[in-house]
């Protein structure tokens, strides 16, 4: 690789730019992962053994280096100990890329089950949802309108968001790519107020509310007559049953797979 430019007897290419760009990427995710713990304060330490081992080696002082090296290759070990929780963080955000969603594709036969299973179950204790489940674009001024979590879907979690007790029940939950990217979110209510004569809550509006301004399903749990309910597209369909919900979600999860792959 060509020389870009030379400092005294140090050689600089445009690999070696590319190499300083990268570490120096890591280390800023690294130190926003870890700012305000205990941890941060050892990896300032570390920081400082590393520039020093630099500047030996470009000094050409064996002995500190050697010595510094060492003390290098120990704190490797201390530092997966001592870090776990914040590497562990660290690759949960990694995993949770963009990039990275794009090559490993989301378990959804597994979703479309945890979320029938759980709209089944609140349902049957007549515990009332809105869960909206974005298919294209995301929806961020409303996922801002509540609490951020960005949690794998659980049916556990969506149990406890939903509980009448919870601080987070009253709203709507909001999953992309498998993520519950927020809870307790306020939806735009739908102008019909009533659909075959039959008049609609405030859940309900919610639900058909956002599925005429955005491209999401939304799965609605009534608390009152303990049915399941989908809106899409501006459209309000009723009385679904666990397996039919179910095997709704599958059906567009299919589909979306599908258009991906065509375009």
């Amino acid at each position: 690789m060509f020389e870009i430019f030379k400092i005294g007897f140090i050689s600089v290419k445009f690999t070696d730019i590319l190499d300083i760009i990268l570490i120096s990427f890591i280390f800023f995710k690294l130190y926003n992962t870890i700012k305000g713990t205990i941890a941060a304060q050892i990896f300032y330490g570390l920081l400082i053994v590393l520039f020093l081992s630099f500047i030996a080696q470009v000094a050409n002082f064996k002995a500190t280096g050697w010595l510094l090296k060492l003390i290098s290759d120990i704190w490797v070990i201390a530092f997966i100990i001592l870090f776990q929780p914040e590497i562990r963080r660290l690759l949960v955000l990694v995993g949770r890329s963009p990039l990275l969603r794009f090559f490993i594709k989301t378990d959804q036969h597994n979703i479309a089950e945890i979320i029938a299973d759980t709209a089944f179950e609140l349902a049957q204790n007549q515990h009332g949802a809105l869960i909206v489940i974005v298919k294209s674009v995301g929806i961020r001024g409303i996922v801002e309108t509540g609490e951020i979590i960005n949690s794998r879907v659980t049916k556990n979690l969506l149990r406890s968001i939903f509980y009448p007790r919870s601080p987070l029940h009253d709203g709507a939950v909001i999953i992309n790519n498998g993520i519950i990217e927020a809870a307790r979110c306020t939806l735009p209510l739908s102008s019909v107020t009533q659909i075959d004569g039959i008049p609609l809550g405030m859940r309900h509006r919610a639900g058909l509310g956002i599925s005429e301004q955005a491209d999401v399903i939304c799965v609605i749990v009534s608390e009152e007559t303990a049915s399941i309910s989908i809106a899409e597209n501006g459209k309000l369909i009723r009385g679904l049953s666990k397996e039919s919900l179910k095997n709704y979600l599958l059906k567009n999860f299919s589909q979306r797979k599908h258009k991906r792959e065509v375009n």
